[in-house]
């Protein structure tokens, strides 16, 4: 059972991956008293007539539009009941998951005005795993993805329940919840902000960082293979860039290959190799640069109130703050960078992996079968590396420059942090295919190496780890369950434990 998280400060990125992956989550006493004092904002704002965007008004290009307080809780819940217009596949659980973790999170910061029922309901739905179905697709920012979580809340939606779809009803049944009666900005806090796109960007950080480990010792298993030289990784040469993601992965990258019979073998035979060879440390030290960069990016923005307005003051004197924090232009900036530096080690990963089935360049058997001619080998699977290349790269342009209005000429610049994110996590699924692809080609190459050498201790563990697994490919069954059943040992970080700087 995955460790229990008790929300007091602001949680981190890795808190809402856990989370995502199945970590009770708590609230401690603190944050329930920021939560509680949030709502007497709200209710005093209320009692007072104060003018309050969402609370007493319309939202959007009906911002002006001032609302009786007999409507109030109409307004809460027709904002979800309107704003539920996603569409497309769902996500999956574990997205959903973060992005409820996000919103709880955002809320635990004591300036949104829910009731702590509210945030009650959305605790229960991560502790039993009964989670909102929530289409992927219809955000420009924010909005669709928890107005469908709030659907559940109020008894409406559906939800998935030990592998079921079930009514909303259904789902607060089972948890022994009434549905809740939304009251004066409870609806518009639901929705707003950016819980969404922190949190799936968080999932695609947990995602990022695994894959980037595992791309360094896959790579150094096809170097190893190719008798690539050594002496390009070495420390005064790599010191020379300034940049602690080039020193990590060139640590990596020796301690990995430390030992090899193979490349002490092949030393000084050539004076240098291919780029996609000798710039494994100044390309996954970039990636890595950037991941450090898009992680502080995600711990800021749950540090951040995401919430428009936001409630301050006293119960005397309370404040609705209307802005626009809700605008998650760094979330969009970083998925964005992100994704690039994602299909850059991927792009990368690929031509390492051509090298490996060209008999031209590998002085290996051509495509890696024994059995020339009559054998395909990993031919094809090299298609599907530079097919995924390919769809990287499309995906890989920016959407935090997409255009669009929306509101009726209201909310004129859209930040599309949302979908910058979804995309990011698409560009990281084909990156660790292509990264299985490269792992099985890796194997094969040392099943077939013309002389036996030894391999350093490290790759060796690995190789043994995946033969342990998956036998040797000799055209004998379909090579795409083989590259499926890696690329799900790479997403569940299953690779034995390597060396970490």
């Amino acid at each position: 059972m995955p460790q229990r998280i008790v929300l007091d400060r602001p949680l981190t990125w890795r808190q809402i991956a856990d989370v995502a992956e199945g970590a009770p989550l708590a609230l401690s006493a603190a944050a329930q008293t920021r939560i509680h004092a949030a709502r007497t904002l709200v209710e005093s704002i209320v009692r007072k007539g104060l003018r309050a965007y969402g609370v007493n008004t319309g939202v959007g290009a009906l911002c002006d539009v001032v609302i009786a307080t007999s409507k109030q809780e109409r307004l809460s819940r027709n904002i979800v009941m309107s704003h539920a217009v996603g569409v497309g596949p769902p996500l999956q659980p574990a997205a959903v998951r973060a992005i409820i973790a996000a919103a709880i999170n955002n809320y635990a910061h004591g300036f949104s005005g829910v009731r702590p029922a509210v945030v009650d309901g959305l605790l229960a739905l991560l502790e039993f795993d009964c989670l909102p179905e929530v289409p992927a697709l219809g955000s420009v920012g924010y909005l669709t993805h928890m107005a469908h979580i709030a659907l559940v809340l109020i008894g409406e939606g559906t939800a998935l329940s030990h592998g079921r779809s079930i009514s909303g009803a259904e789902a607060l049944k089972s948890l022994r919840l009434a549905p809740l009666v939304l009251g004066a900005k409870e609806g518009l806090s639901l929705v707003n902000g950016t819980p969404c796109a922190t949190g799936l960007s968080a999932l695609a950080l947990a995602r990022t960082e695994r894959l980037l480990d595992a791309a360094d010792v896959v790579a150094a298993m096809t170097f190893e293979n190719l008798h690539g030289q050594l002496a390009v990784f070495d420390a005064d040469a790599l010191r020379l860039r300034v940049s602690e993601g080039v020193r990590r992965v060139g640590e990596r990258l020796r301690a990995t290959l430390q030992g090899s019979a193979m490349l002490k073998e092949s030393a000084g035979r050539r004076t240098q190799d291919a780029l996609s060879l000798r710039a494994v440390p100044q390309v996954h030290g970039a990636a890595r640069d950037l991941f450090s960069h898009a992680a502080q990016v995600v711990d800021a923005e749950l540090a951040s109130v995401t919430d428009n307005p936001a409630v301050v003051g006293t119960a005397d004197e309370p404040r609705a703050l209307s802005g626009a924090n809700a605008v998650g232009a760094a979330l969009g900036l970083g998925a964005d960078a992100l994704g690039v530096a994602v299909a850059q080690v991927a792009a990368m990963a690929e031509r390492r992996m051509d090298r490996l089935v060209n008999p031209l360049v590998s002085n290996l058997p051509a495509f890696l079968t024994a059995d020339e001619g009559a054998g395909s080998g990993f031919m094809i699977a090299q298609y599907t590396a530079v097919s995924l290349v390919a769809e990287n790269r499309r995906l890989a342009a920016p959407a935090s420059l997409d255009g669009g209005v929306s509101s009726g000429l209201q909310e004129d610049h859209l930040s599309h942090a949302t979908p910058a994110a979804l995309k990011l996590l698409k560009i990281i699924e084909h990156s660790e295919t292509i990264l299985a692809i490269e792992l099985l080609a890796a194997a094969q190459a040392y099943d077939l190496q013309r002389v036996p050498l030894a391999r350093a201790p490290q790759t060796d563990a690995v190789y043994r780890w995946l033969r342990a697994r998956i036998t040797r490919y000799d055209d004998d069954r379909p090579l795409g369950a083989d590259i499926l059943s890696v690329k799900q040992m790479l997403i569940d970080g299953s690779l034995p434990q390597l060396p970490r700087s």
